[in-house]
């Protein structure tokens, strides 16, 4: 029964890849058509397509009650994409990132997870309790108040995106050679295997879990995670081993805003999330990792290789964490 589960599994992290992967191609063809701005469709189309895998999976886990995979499977993914995906980007070829997401996104990715730990937490914090409860135990919630109020800020977050652009326009040299249809059937059967590979990754996740004694979160956090997080991590590689490097900071960060603000958001909406003293670690966690990526972007205005080698150590350093705790 584990190894069926295990091929579930396999399977649905397939269909969530390829899903992603015309889903990104059918919707930057259909805004190109439309001639909307690339940065646009980078920060909003692009982070949608890799992070649906994630929105697939917490979605579907909040419909099925499973709060702890919707949670750690949004903090664990965006760990990962800071320290793995960027970190092996950097190891084959240096990543520069732009002075505008440093000046304006990273910081806001930064804040956004900081606003989640204390909306998730606040009340221990104010009692001095959070890190003195057992580990089984609830240490907050995320309500569906709170998962309006972080649809709500990523609304405004697009709405100012588009805002900068209009006032920053730029030439989009890439045309399009098919039509609208073709870009529209992408999209629709890319949905349609996201939706499917989320449900298939969350069942056997579910199960492998279970059959292994492992708590949701932990299989949420490490196997979910990475699973879920695999078509940035390949986007990311690919342009890295081309030379293309530019865009794997706004991809990460982008993807990241979008994850903790509207996939998170969302699944608290449709159920709230409980989040108990293993997911507030973990936002610890995030919360210096980000700091700690902030700091290589700021130095050189890039990521070096030494600093990316780091990265990917640290990232299983704290998988170790996980697992043994």
């Amino acid at each position: 029964m584990v190894i069926i589960n295990i091929m579930i599994l396999v399977v649905g992290f397939a269909a969530l890849i390829k899903g992603a992967d015309w889903f990104v191609d059918g919707s930057s063809g259909v805004a190109r058509k439309f001639q909307i701005p690339s940065v646009i469709i980078g920060l909003t189309i692009v982070a949608l397509g890799t992070s649906a895998p994630e929105l697939a999976v917490s979605a579907t886990a909040a419909l099925q009650g499973s709060n702890e995979i919707a949670l750690s499977n949004v903090v664990g993914s965006n760990i990962f994409n800071l320290l793995m995906v960027l970190g092996v980007c950097a190891m084959i070829h240096p990543v520069p990132v732009d002075k505008v997401i440093l000046k304006r996104d990273f910081p806001f990715s930064i804040a956004t997870t900081a606003v989640l730990f204390v909306m998730s937490c606040l009340p221990q914090i104010l009692r001095w309790e959070l890190l003195s409860r057992d580990m089984d135990e609830n240490a907050g919630l995320v309500s569906r108040l709170d998962g309006i109020l972080l649809l709500i800020i990523f609304i405004v977050y697009i709405v100012l995106l588009i805002l900068d652009a209009q006032k920053h326009p730029e030439e989009d040299e890439k045309t399009t050679t098919e039509s609208v249809i073709t870009y529209i059937a992408r999209i629709v059967v890319g949905l349609i295997y996201i939706v499917g590979g989320g449900q298939a990754v969350v069942y056997s996740a579910k199960e492998i879990a279970r059959a292994a004694g492992m708590t949701e979160t932990l299989i949420g956090l490490t196997i979910v995670a990475v699973g879920t997080s695999l078509p940035e991590l390949v986007t990311s590689v690919v342009a890295a081993r081309k030379g293309e490097t530019g865009l794997a900071v706004g991809n990460v960060v982008g993807s990241n805003i979008f994850n903790l603000l509207f996939i998170l958001g969302l699944s608290s909406f449709i159920h709230p999330v409980s989040v108990n003293i293993a997911s507030v670690y973990d936002l610890i966690i995030l919360i210096a990792t980000s700091l700690m990526v902030y700091l290589f972007s700021q130095t050189k205005k890039r990521i070096d290789r030494w600093e990316g080698l780091f990265m990917v150590a640290l990232y299983a350093v704290d998988v170790a964490f996980a697992v043994m705790r």
